[in-house]
């Protein structure tokens, strides 16, 4: 068995007889001697082969990635490596074995490759080799450790739910898994343990978590992927207050042990509609400040007539303004502004841009009453740049949230250095869904709603909020939760708000509604993103660096090549016929 990692060595080390296993990252010939970078999990450590070894001749033949073991005695090198944890030593070699060959590596092993990610998918046994891949695995290891270590400390038990599970509508389409037992029927696997972990309340465990593994089946991005983890938590006889608490000493904990950071407590607090309204987001990104303006009551008898379209048709009128970057908005950058707004559904963007002179695509029908009005609100100094959209409230708030995270990102605007945190609570219990032409579950359906609200469960469903709260961290979604619904009358309530039959409720939620009747004690929850929590800690954006075999964008997998079809005999043994 290896007994030692290249990096438990140093100076201290000399003269010092190991034996070392790894892969060769690079072999140089200088002068005679044979110098080998040998690579394994922890880092490098250089070997040299002198010219009257005789392993010399099998030194030569060595080729990138070819697992070696070695035998030699540290000794200090003449020229230190100052980027190396092992730099000012080196192993002179007594004894070389070739444990096995490789092929010619596809793409360089190295920390700068420039193999792009689809070949690096392809091979991602070989990206794994790379520094950054494998050091964001390891801090993904880290993480769950304490997560572990810190829910342990808070009597937290840790329990498995169950992988095939019955197919509930939870917000994204299941993935189906065919039951060869039972012909025509169909397990689901899980988006998230959400009724597991109630009935755990019901059960009596009080404190559970568990490190979960979730599938949704959704259009993927930068951020998502089919399969994710979760770290999943549930506490009975426990407020909003008292989940978010514990919650953010969780994330406190982690990011003290993982980057040495000091999070102050108690984080924050924004409402679900401030967020919206100021940010256009309900992950407001506050590492660099721009808010979003309403400027609607400016424009009440304006004469500009995409304004008063908007108007008179009960939208909005609202604007960013970026200080003192008056050059940068030239007409081709407005024009691929106006672009991006587009796929938010904005019909356009309009601006004024403030110099001596007032400039931009309002600039000419804008009265100067108000332009002063403009001046005066948002402050306006010569060098800024105001963007306007003009629609439904959706719309505007969508788009301009959308074009203020571009913003903060192509003008270096956000510090990328810092951390920025807070909760966003009180989110609406209800979205209205215009496929459905109805009010759906904003989270889920055992959400409770605020106790000022429960009057509108039926009668103002617009107007009625949820004890539900998200943890965001740099413009990131990393956790939700809500505290749940615990008295069946209620539930029954909240199903009929979302308009269920008794029919749909027994064959969706049956038995969890049996379970209610039970002594079910007040609880609530959270899950935060385990992907996303080690991409915001290892500095990444895209959430396939820290899983270990992601897929692509398109929800496949270019090593494994899945999905792929499967034998007849076997879709014949589950009674399935494909067209």
């Amino acid at each position: 068995m290896k007994k030692n990692n290249n990096i438990d060595f140093n100076i201290s080390n000399v003269n010092q007889k190991v034996e070392l296993y790894g892969w060769v990252l690079r072999k140089r010939n200088l002068g005679g001697l044979i110098f080998i970078d040998l690579r394994d999990r922890s880092g490098v450590i250089q070997l040299v082969v002198n010219p009257d070894s005789k392993y010399y001749d099998l030194a030569h033949d060595l080729k990138n990635e070819y697992v070696i073991r070695v035998e030699g005695v540290i000794v200090k090198r003449q020229s230190p490596n100052s980027n190396l944890k092992t730099g000012e030593i080196e192993v002179e070699v007594s004894n070389l074995e070739v444990l096995n060959t490789s092929l010619d590596i596809p793409f360089t092993i190295s920390d700068d490759t420039t193999a792009s990610e689809e070949t690096r998918l392809k091979y991602r046994y070989l990206d794994i080799r790379r520094n950054p891949i494998k050091d964001r695995l390891i801090t993904r290891s880290n993480i769950t450790y304490y997560v572990r270590e810190f829910l342990h400390n808070e009597k937290f038990i840790e329990v498995e739910t169950p992988i095939l599970c019955k197919s509930t509508p939870e917000g994204a389409r299941d993935y189906l898994v065919p039951s060869r037992i039972f012909p025509s029927k169909f397990y689901a696997l899980p988006q998230s343990p959400q009724l597991f972990k109630q009935l755990l309340m019901i059960g009596g465990m009080e404190r559970y978590f568990q490190i979960a593994k979730c599938f949704r089946d959704e259009d993927l991005r930068a951020d998502r992927q089919p399969e994710f983890s979760q770290i999943d938590l549930e506490m009975s006889f426990v407020s909003e207050e008292d989940v978010m608490d514990l919650t953010e000493r969780l994330i406190a904990y982690v990011f003290k042990k993982i980057k040495n950071i000091d999070i102050k407590l108690p984080l924050m607090k924004m409402k679900y509609d401030d967020a919206i309204n100021y940010y256009g987001s309900d992950k407001p990104d506050l590492r660099f400040d721009m808010k979003i303006n309403d400027i609607t009551d400016i424009f009440i008898n304006t004469n500009i007539t995409m304004f008063s379209d908007v108007i008179n048709n009960d939208g909005i009128i609202n604007c960013l303004v970026i200080n003192n970057n008056y050059d940068y908005f030239s007409r081709k950058e407005i024009d691929k502004l106006t672009d991006f707004v587009k796929k938010y559904k904005a019909k356009g963007l309009a601006f004024l841009k403030f110099n001596e002179e007032v400039s931009g695509s309002i600039s000419k029908v804008i009265s100067k009453e108000e332009l002063d009005k403009l001046k005066e609100k948002l402050n306006i100094k010569n060098n800024d740049v105001v963007l306007i959209v003009a629609d439904n409230k959706k719309i505007v708030k969508q788009s301009l949230g959308a074009l203020r995270n571009k913003l903060g990102r192509d003008l270096g605007l956000i510090d990328n250095n810092i951390y920025k945190m807070l909760w966003v609570v009180d989110f609406p219990s209800f979205e209205y869904s215009e496929e459905e032409n109805r009010y759906v579950a904003m989270h889920h359906p055992f959400t409770s709603v605020k106790d000022s609200d429960i009057d509108k469960l039926i009668s103002d469903k617009e107007h009625c909020y949820s004890k539900a709260y998200d943890i965001v961290i740099n413009g990131y979604e990393a956790g939700g939760g809500s505290i749940r619904i615990h008295n069946q009358d209620m539930q029954k309530k909240m199903f009929e708000a979302l308009e269920l039959t008794e029919e749909q409720i027994k064959e969706k939620f049956g038995f969890f509604v049996e379970a209610l009747k039970y002594g079910t004690p007040p609880h609530g929850g959270l899950a935060i993103g385990l992907d996303r929590l080690t991409m915001l800690l290892t500095d990444t954006e895209n959430i396939r660096d820290v899983i270990t075999f992601p897929k692509t964008a398109s929800a496949s997998c270019l090593m494994s090549e899945c999905p792929n079809y499967v034998d007849e005999a076997q879709l014949r043994e589950l009674k399935i016929k494909v067209e």
